[in-house]
């Protein structure tokens, strides 16, 4: 039964690749230095305790889907991944707060593309929250700044409701003779209540962080998590996940 849920689960997130090739875990992208080990944990516990996530860049091909792919591995173990591809998923989210799932719109835009949301249908997904639910989405913003203006002015999203998006991850790419290298620039928190603030800026997590929705215990014991998943191999998304829910699980 877990092999066809976790089968289940990754099949969802490749189904948000754009770009062919395998979908990369979180292992993939602390080799390749878009985030330190630190801030996997800190994500780790944060999404694996109900934390909705963005993640923005201006730059199309900024890895933007690579790392909300890598992320929605975080979820609870017993969070479903459910596209939202038009508006009967949202209300039909609406009307059933249970189970909890992890509602993915594949990018907040305005084009005809498979889970893209924009007007009327983003600020219902907005709403889902409200109804207990998790919110995963990536979109074309280098800032908070940005990614507000585009959510509430440009999509009328009532600022309430953008701060239930807990996490704003957002991406920085410099090209040089040595290749493309992307990395997690900065941060933002909210606890759902409070407007966000910049909870780091690089892609680690120092010790001394300090976040509202994570305790200091909570992130230790992620790391412990992360780095034993490092250790044992894993690499593929599957593997991550299996690892993920094997640890989390205290296996």
């Amino acid at each position: 039964m877990t092999g066809d849920r976790v089968r289940r689960h990754c099949a969802e997130i490749d189904r948000c690749n754009q770009r062919g090739g395998r979908m990369l875990s979180i292992v993939d992208l602390i080799e390749a230095g878009t985030m330190g080990p630190g801030l996997a944990a800190y994500a780790l516990a944060a999404i694996g305790g109900g934390a909705s996530f963005m993640v923005g860049a201006l730059p199309g091909g900024a890895g933007k889907t690579t790392v909300m792919g890598a992320l929605l591995n975080f979820v609870a173990p017993d969070v479903e991944l459910t596209p939202v591809d038009d508006g009967a998923a949202i209300e039909h989210g609406l009307r059933n707060p249970t189970p909890r799932r992890c509602f993915i719109c594949h990018e907040i835009g305005s084009g005809p593309y498979y889970a893209y949301l924009w007007g009327g249908t983003l600020r219902a997904y907005f709403e889902l929250s409200g109804a207990g639910h998790i919110m995963a989405t990536n979109l074309h913003a280098d800032t908070c700044e940005q990614a507000r203006n585009q959510v509430c002015t440009d999509n009328g999203v009532p600022e309430s409701s953008f701060r239930q998006m807990n996490l704003l991850f957002f991406l920085s790419v410099t090209r040089g003779g040595s290749g493309t290298r992307r990395r997690i620039s900065t941060v933002w928190e909210s606890d759902g209540r409070s407007p966000h603030r910049l909870l780091l800026s690089g892609h680690d997590f120092p010790d001394d962080t300090r976040s509202t929705l994570v305790s200091p215990e909570d992130v230790a014991s992620a790391r412990a998590v992360i780095d034993r998943i490092t250790a044992d191999g894993a690499r593929t998304t599957e593997q991550v996940r299996v690892a993920v829910l094997e640890r989390t699980n205290g296996s």
